[in-house]
């Protein structure tokens, strides 16, 4: 396992370890799972732009409009 340190703002660091309190977590674990988060929605992005640059803009466009006739009926 890996250490890191991160310098931050006093004030932001206050916020986190009140943030870690309330959720009865440490502020170690606050950081982990705050990582996990962005790295999940960082591979997600990631995915879209794959897939997305091996599609047809012109049939996303009608799924879309697919999509919107759907909910307006």
């Amino acid at each position: 396992m890996a250490t890191v340190t991160v310098r931050l703002p006093d004030e932001k660091h206050e916020r986190l370890k009140t943030m870690a309190k309330r959720y009865g977590i440490s502020l170690n674990k606050l950081f982990e799972e705050l990582s996990t988060t962005a790295l999940a929605e960082f591979d997600v992005e990631t995915r879209f732009r794959v897939r997305a640059g091996r599609g047809s803009v012109e049939r996303g466009l009608a799924i879309l409009d697919r999509l919107d006739g759907a909910r307006a009926g």
